[in-house]
């Protein structure tokens, strides 16, 4: 079924590690769409606090009766706003998303912004990265890749020591929708990158976890949370993921200024020249304005 794109938003194209998922509404059926408005936090963030401590107690997926849910690969969207509240999302998505564990956003009834990073390659930056958090006091959480973790122990070992959060994104980087129509496959996405941080820092990798390019289905979700993990998506992206095609520092600020709101999940890309310069005034902004910078771990 061909999607419908909704005229009142723009279809814009984020690209996650090279590859692209759209950040526009779309819909696969003619229903309306509401756009959540509520400034609470979304209803499954009540509950397990700390995820790490499912390490021990994993659903053997490949017994699951998944008869029952949509395989249909969705791309992750949101809509951006400029008045300073959260970015939209349908009610039929964050159903979705509070079922299996999901998030785009955190507390938003506080000025807390979470900071993550994704890392599917390394292009020299990250290093100055870690300088301006550490010179900042601000843990933040950076999603990794097995080939990522293989090529650069160092850094992964000095994310983990100053205390950031090093998080799953998966062995290859595949869409999890595709990837979730063979059980083993699945697990070993997660499985695979699970190994090789634990021989890196002699830590288990905490359960959180991005899908690449933001492509998922009902069953991508459930079979994640079956293996002990919370979803996290993004309120906020934009488009500094090509090296050869990145934003001026004046524009990046810019757009991460005015679409700065409670409860904000940022997604940056660390192989971005741009956010490498501009972080330390956007995290100076956003703590005159108030907000505080809290980790993943943090989320209600």
């Amino acid at each position: 079924m061909h999607k419908k794109i909704i005229s009142i938003c723009l279809l814009t194209t984020i690209t996650l590690c090279g590859c692209s998922s759209r950040t526009s509404f779309t819909e696969d059926s003619n229903k309306n769409i509401t756009t959540s408005t509520s400034n609470k936090p979304l209803e499954n963030n009540k509950k397990d606090s700390n995820p790490e401590n499912k390490a021990d107690k994993i659903t053997d997926i490949k017994t699951l009766d998944v008869s029952n849910l949509k395989s249909t690969e969705k791309n992750w969207f949101y809509q951006p706003k400029k008045d300073g509240t959260p970015s939209g999302e349908p009610q039929e998505i964050l159903d979705l998303i509070n079922k299996y564990s999901g998030y785009y956003l955190g507390d938003t009834s506080k000025k807390v912004i979470y900071l993550t990073f994704d890392e599917g390659y390394e292009n020299g930056y990250t290093g100055k990265i870690l300088d301006t958090l550490k010179a900042n006091n601000v843990k933040a959480a950076f999603f990794v890749t097995t080939p990522y973790v293989k090529d650069n122990p160092e850094l992964i070992k000095r994310m983990a020591a100053e205390g950031h959060l090093v998080c799953n994104h998966s062995e290859n980087h595949p869409s999890m929708a595709a990837a979730a129509s063979d059980p083993a496959k699945f697990e070993k996405e997660f499985s695979g990158v699970e190994k090789v941080y634990e021989e890196v820092t002699g830590k288990k990798m905490p359960k959180f976890f991005r899908p690449p390019m933001g492509k998922y289905s009902e069953k991508s979700l459930f079979y994640t949370q079956k293996l002990g993990y919370k979803t996290i998506f993004w309120s906020f992206a934009y488009g500094d993921w090509d090296p050869k095609k990145q934003p001026t520092a004046d524009y990046g600020k810019k757009i991460i200024a005015e679409r700065t709101h409670n409860g904000a999940i940022v997604l940056l890309h660390a192989v971005s020249k741009t956010n490498t310069e501009i972080l330390d005034s956007v995290i100076k902004d956003w703590k005159s304005k108030g907000y505080e910078l809290e980790s993943l771990d943090k989320l209600p």
